[in-house]
């Protein structure tokens, strides 16, 4: 498997190192996964080359028919020549070192031929026993240690090669420093916005407290189980502080770690960090009438919906105008944070709900006479009841409206039947009647019909509605 080839270049040299079976083929190398690949034209076959390369960025065939490789890893380049049979090379040399007494340390040797390799690591030219692989360590340094060189022999069945020699200097005795982060604690909650101050302290055994210069800093933002860099390792400061951005990722799984590292005048070091987390809140969007679309930054969800925000974020909430539900249209009338039809909010600390109301279009009735139940007064500004409110059973101290003279041009708050679920007054007392009730600012007026409809209440100027309550012939559309 691979990411990125970085690198191809055919085999066709004047001088031919590789057999010849080689000619003609592609070799390409891949970034992430360090491996050089061999594809043959003639059969559009891949096949596997070489492994172990850190960061291959280049491939060149020289002219002396070696395959050479840029690598970015430790930086470098490096030629890859054909031999059935290849004694031992040095690859790596082993590393000057210097330590404090009690510590630890290692030194390492690269080598390349024919396997198998075995390894020999010797002290001042005398072989160290059980020292045999490609890494040396020593668990813990004594000053004995001191101006001791360390070298590797390198052998296979063809020949063996010696690795330079490498210096341990054992320096006086050293302990790591410590660091402590003195704010925020550890779980500190955090809002979208806030400024998050850090402050932390250092010392160690030998320096004393550490300078500002001992300190390095780092802030990352964890998402699920991943990570983004928000602030790089900076050096220079024992506090400081951020701010939480209120915009970006929207997911209620984050949290901040804010990372400390501490170095001694010796080199060592130590680490320490702490997480901040959000405060939490429950956004939910609703509408009047459920099952109708909303939006939550730009994304559609059926009502209800809701979801877990971080306080403080800004969010967008919106819906559309009109949607269709049982071939009845809704048209979008207000948000109940009197907000316009899409607007941004931001996440408040206590669980919330928006509700989206939403009116419904009910058509005019098509040739159907409407005969009020009471007898129009001298001016059409008023109705007779057919029965006073005492004969008609009421809800909640509504009554049976005779003058709706003063409520013209009010456009009505609902339309409805017999049976919806906000019952109007009792129609027992009106016989053979289908009847549509309006309401009228807490009171209700009936209206008859031939067959049972659902009556469209027009909200334009009042004469049209006097019109409709006294009308006795047709309506038009």
């Amino acid at each position: 498997t691979g990411c990125a080839i970085t690198g191809g270049t055919f085999y066709n040299p004047a001088i031919q190192q590789f057999p010849a079976s080689y000619n003609g083929k592609y070799f390409f190398a891949d970034y992430c996964s360090g491996w050089i690949g061999m594809f043959d034209p003639s059969n559009n076959t891949s096949s596997g080359f070489a492994t172990g390369i850190s960061a291959p960025v280049d491939l060149q065939v020289g002219p002396d028919g070696k395959l050479y490789y840029l690598y970015r890893g430790s930086g470098g380049v490096l030629a890859i020549n054909y031999t059935a049979n290849q004694a031992p090379s040095i690859s790596s040399q082993p590393s000057n070192v210097s330590v404090p007494t009690g510590q630890p340390t290692s030194f390492t040797v690269g080598a390349s031929g024919t396997a198998p390799l075995t390894y020999q690591w010797q002290r001042n030219s005398v072989n160290i026993g059980g020292a045999t692989s490609s890494t040396y360590t020593i668990a813990s340094t004594i000053a004995g240690d001191n101006g001791a060189t360390f070298r590797c022999v390198v052998t296979n069945a063809y020949g063996n090669a010696t690795s330079n020699a490498a210096t341990l200097t054992v320096t006086a005795p050293n302990t790591p420093p410590v660091g402590t982060i003195s704010a925020p604690a550890n779980g500190t909650l955090y809002a979208a916005g806030d400024t998050i101050n850090y402050a932390a302290t250092g010392a160690d055994a030998e320096d004393g407290t550490l300078p500002a210069s001992a300190f390095t800093w780092q802030v990352v933002f964890h998402h699920d189980t991943h990570t983004h860099p928000f602030i790089q390792p900076f050096s220079g400061v024992r506090s400081g502080f951020f701010v939480i951005p209120n915009t970006g990722e929207t997911s209620a799984s984050v949290w901040y770690r804010i990372h400390l590292t501490v170095t001694d005048s010796g080199g060592l070091t130590h680490a320490s960090f702490v997480d901040v987390v959000p405060g939490t809140s429950t956004i939910t969007l609703a509408t009047a009438r459920s099952g109708l679309q909303v939006t939550l930054d730009g994304q559609p969800h059926t009502a209800p919906f809701s979801v877990l925000g971080v306080v403080g974020m800004t969010r967008s909430i919106g819906t559309s105008s009109p949607q269709t539900i049982t071939a009845t249209p809704w048209t979008f009338a207000s948000w109940s944070d009197a907000g316009a039809m899409t607007h941004n909010i931001t996440t408040p600390a206590e669980n919330i709900t928006y509700t989206a109301t939403f009116n419904p279009q009910i058509a005019k009735p098509k040739n159907e006479s409407l005969t009020p139940l009471g007898t129009p007064q001298a001016g059409g500004g008023a109705l007779t009841p057919v029965a006073d409110s005492s004969s008609l059973a009421t809800n909640a101290g509504d009554g049976v409206v005779g003058d709706v003279a003063n409520e013209r041009g009010r456009p009505p708050e609902s339309a409805i039947e017999p049976g919806d679920q906000h019952s109007p007054p009792n129609t027992a007392a009106i016989p053979d009647a289908h009847v549509a009730w309006q309401r009228f600012v807490g009171r209700w007026l009936a209206l008859r019909s031939a067959a049972p409809r659902r009556f469209w209440w027009d909200t334009s100027p009042h004469g049209i509605i006097t019109a409709l309550l006294r009308r006795t012939a047709s309506p038009t559309q």
